[in-house]
C-alpha cells in the first residue's frame, strides 16, 4: 500500500491526473468498459483488484467469489491500465481494526435491507482506496445503481476530492447485465436470468405506454420472474433515484431495481426511467 501511495504522489507531483477503477477481479467486458471510461478521463488509469471480505455477509460467497488473477492481469495489460493494485485483506485490514465508514439512509432499502452490512464494507473499503490511491477520478457501473449512490453519497459528505463517474450497464446479446458471478449459472440458469432484464424492459414499456402506477409496474414485473423456473424474487423496488426512497407513482428520475436469486446464484439489474 506504501509503494502505491508513492506513485500516486508522483503522479500528482507531474501533473497528471488519475482514474481509479475499484474491482473485485474475474473481470469481464463491463469492467473493461469502465477501463475505457477511466481512459477518457484522465492521464493515468489505475485498476484494483480486491475481493472485499467487509462487504459478504456470513452466508454469502466470499470464498467462493471467483478469482483468477493472472487472466485478469492479462486483460488490464491488453486494456493499457498504468498500474494494477492487489492488495492482501491483511494489509487492508488490521487484525484489530475497528473503523468503518457507514451511510445511514441510501444504504437502508434495496440490497442494504437483506445484506446487512454490506454497504458498511463497501463504504469502508471504497474510503480506503481512495486514501491508497488519491485518484481525481473514479469509475463505477450503473449496474451496481444502490451502491454508486452511497459512493457518491460518502464522497460528498466525507469531502474527497473525488470526481465520480458513471458508465451504463453492459449487456450480453440476450440482455442479461455482465457479473462475475454469471459464471456460477449453468446452461439452463443462463437462459432463466434473462427474466430479469425482460421484467425491466416490461416495465419500460408499460411505462411508455402510460403506466406510471408503481403498483402495476412491479405486479407485471412479479409476474414475468414468477413464470421463469428456478427463479426467486429477492425484491422488486421502485424508487426515487435519488433519494432511493419508494414512489407510488413515477415523477422524475426513478430507478427500477431487482434482485432475483437463479439457483443459488444472486443477481441484480435495474434501469432508470428519466421522465
Amino acid at each position: 500500500m506504501g509503494e502505491m501511495q508513492g506513485l500516486a504522489r508522483q503522479f500528482h507531483a507531474a501533473g497528471q491526473r488519475v482514474a481509479f477503477v475499484p474491482t473485485m477481479g474475474s473481470l469481464h467486458d463491463g469492467h473493461m468498459s469502465l477501463v475505457r471510461k477511466a481512459r477518457e478521463a484522465a492521464d493515468l488509469v489505475v485498476v484494483s483488484i480486491f475481493v472485499n471480505p467487509a462487504q459478504f455477509g456470513p452466508e454469502e460467497d466470499y470464498r467462493s467469489y471467483p478469482r483468477d488473477l493472472p487472466r485478469d492481469s492479462r486483460l488490464c495489460a491488453d486494456a493499457g491500465v498504468d498500474v494494477l493494485f492487489c492488495p492482501d485483506a491483511d494489509a487492508m485490514y488490521a487484525v484489530d481494526s475497528s473503523v468503518y465508514v457507514e451511510e445511514t439512509q441510501l444504504s437502508a432499502g434495496l440490497c442494504g435491507a437483506c445484506r446487512p452490512g454490506h454497504f458498511r464494507g463497501v463504504a469502508t473499503v471504497v474510503a480506503k482506496l481512495f486514501n491508497i490511491v488519491q485518484p481525481d477520478v473514479a469509475v463505477f457501473g450503473q449496474k451496481d445503481a444502490q451502491q454508486v449512490r452511497v459512493i457518491e453519497q460518502m464522497t460528498r459528505d466525507l469531502n474527497f476530492p473525488v470526481r465520480i463517474l458513471v458508465a451504463p450497464t453492459l449487456r450480453e446479446p440476450d440482455g442479461l447485465a455482465m457479473s462475475s458471478r454469471n459464471v456460477h449459472l449453468s446452461a439452463t440458469e443462463r437462459e432463466q436470468a434473462t427474466c430479469l432484464y425482460r421484467a425491466l424492459i416490461l416495465a419500460q414499456r408499460l411505462h411508455d405506454e402510460g403506466t406510471s402506477d408503481v403498483g402495476s409496474l412491479r405486479s407485471a414485473m412479479r409476474k414475468v420472474i414468477e413464470s421463469t423456473p428456478n427463479a426467486k424474487t429477492d425484491y422488486i423496488e421502485v424508487v426515487d433515484y435519488g433519494t432511493l426512497r419508494a414512489v407510488d407513482v413515477i415523477r422524475g428520475p426513478t430507478l427500477i431495481a431487482l434482485a432475483v436469486r437463479i439457483g443459488r446464484t444472486r443477481l441484480i439489474d435495474n434501469l432508470v426511467i428519466r421522465s
